[in-house]
């Protein structure tokens, strides 16, 4: 396949003057920063107006990743055979309409633990959809050889709306209740769908060979892709040990900011922004230190520190404020870290999957890797009410370093580019192209 987008032969440009991409971007960072909204007022919501227990908000937590483990393989053999961006669309007015019944239902005093995790888990399916095709649309909107800028821009916007929306939410749930500050972000899914109807390039069909085969023989080519790869095996083991400790750690960290440590949801929105803020300067040098120390190394070391991070928040201790900045600490420090490692990694898997396959090995690895992280939320509320709110951050920041072991025993820690990778067709092979003198100097080149 060429590097340049299908049906476009203008010479290439920087993202920020391709109209189409601006689009795409504008549109997708709405939805983000949306979505940081509730991911603050969701579990207020339960934490404070339907006074969950510990393992209640384990179930609210483990909705949204449910839909992960029960349907991503099914989607992403559906995305391979269809164009990505009307899903994306369809599934923006879908979310925009299920987000809105919160302010309706807790206006009729219906609402509850039970109903709110039924509306998480809906719109959690369509999320599914809407990031599987999303995922396999950008080689084909950017063109592979802009993967690292487009996803370093995407990244970024996504950790300005961790920065932002978070401290929105909690000013909003302050003013005017969480349901409202819920309202909000399907208002921005409904415009980001609105935004997406705008894009003019054409998207070319997908192969007929995406047809070819029964569900079962399509869905094992994605699986056998992300369990032959070694790249691929490599971090989807890594991603799915640390999204199920990690997870469990947000199941209650809520619970212990808002009940142990007394955090007003103005201060909890602060202080969860620093996540943000952190992903955003991370997302500003990802491409640089991958270039200048290699990808390999680049998410090993920063892996680890990201490991590290969360368990300064048990250890947070003294005066209101000095115990609020040494949260904001931990979870700056983990957004950054995280953020440069999944625009490393993001790249390593769109270039690895074909794109007549790239729906159907994400759907794989998001399955493995992010259905754990249901588990860890079912885990973490668990532990919480079993050895408290404190203890349990512990176990699970310590369960965490489990995770790079996986990638210490790949050769990915001494891939330095994504040049020295070939598309593997789904027979797990461990392809690597030579690289030449000049290639391998580029590479090591500092920014």
């Amino acid at each position: 396949m060429s590097e340049a987008r299908a049906g476009d032969d203008r010479p290439r440009r920087g993202l920020w003057q391709d109209a189409d991409f601006l689009k795409f971007w504008s549109a997708e960072s709405l939805s983000m920063f949306g979505a940081q909204i509730s991911l603050l007022a969701i579990p207020l919501l339960a934490a404070t107006t339907l006074d969950a227990t510990p393992f209640e908000m384990g179930v609210v937590n483990a909705a949204q990743f449910a839909p992960y483990m029960l349907f991503t393989l099914l989607a992403g053999v559906w995305i391979d055979r269809s164009r990505r961006r009307p899903i994306m669309i369809g599934a923006n007015f879908g979310r925009a309409v299920i987000l809105g019944l919160v302010p309706v239902l807790t206006a009729l005093d219906v609402m509850g633990i039970g109903l709110l995790s039924a509306i998480v888990f809906l719109a959690a399916t369509l999320t599914v959809l809407f990031d599987l095709a999303y995922q396999a649309y950008i080689p084909s909107l950017v063109g592979r050889d802009q993967l690292i800028e487009g996803n370093g821009k995407l990244e970024g916007s996504r950790s300005l709306a961790q920065a932002s929306g978070p401290g929105l939410g909690g000013v909003l749930v302050g003013l005017v209740t969480a349901p409202v500050a819920v309202l909000v972000n399907a208002g921005t899914y409904l415009v980001s769908a609105i935004s997406l109807l705008f894009i003019r390039r054409a998207e070319a069909p997908p192969p007929p060979s995406a047809a070819e085969g029964s569900v079962l023989s399509r869905i094992g080519t994605g699986l056998r892709l992300v369990g032959g790869n070694p790249y691929l095996r490599a971090i989807a083991g890594e991603a799915a040990t640390y999204n199920l400790f990690n997870q469990g750690l947000w199941a209650v960290l809520v619970l212990y900011l808002t009940r142990d440590l007394h955090f007003s949801p103005v201060t909890l929105g602060v202080v969860m922004a620093m996540t943000g803020i952190g992903a955003f300067l991370g997302s500003l040098v990802a491409g640089r230190l991958g270039r200048r120390f290699g990808i390999g190394r680049t998410v090993m070391v920063t892996m680890v520190i990201a490991c590290a991070a969360p368990l300064l928040i048990p250890a947070a201790g003294g005066g209101k404020v000095l115990t609020a900045t040494v949260v904001a600490l931990a979870l700056m420090t983990n957004g950054m870290t995280v953020v440069i490692s999944n625009i490393q990694v993001m790249s390593l898997r769109q270039t690895v999957a074909p794109p007549e396959i790239l729906g159907r090995a994400n759907a794989g690895y998001r399955f493995l890797v992010t259905g754990t992280a249901a588990l860890g939320a079912l885990l973490g509320g668990w532990l919480g009410g079993f050895i408290g709110l404190r203890a349990t951050l512990v176990v699970t920041g310590l369960g965490t370093f489990l995770a790079p072991v996986f990638l210490t025993r790949s050769p990915l820690p001494r891939l330095r580019d994504l040049s020295e990778v070939v598309p593997d067709g789904g027979e797990g092979r461990a392809e690597a192209r030579a690289v030449g003198p000049a290639a391998a100097a580029e590479a090591g080149t500092a920014a």
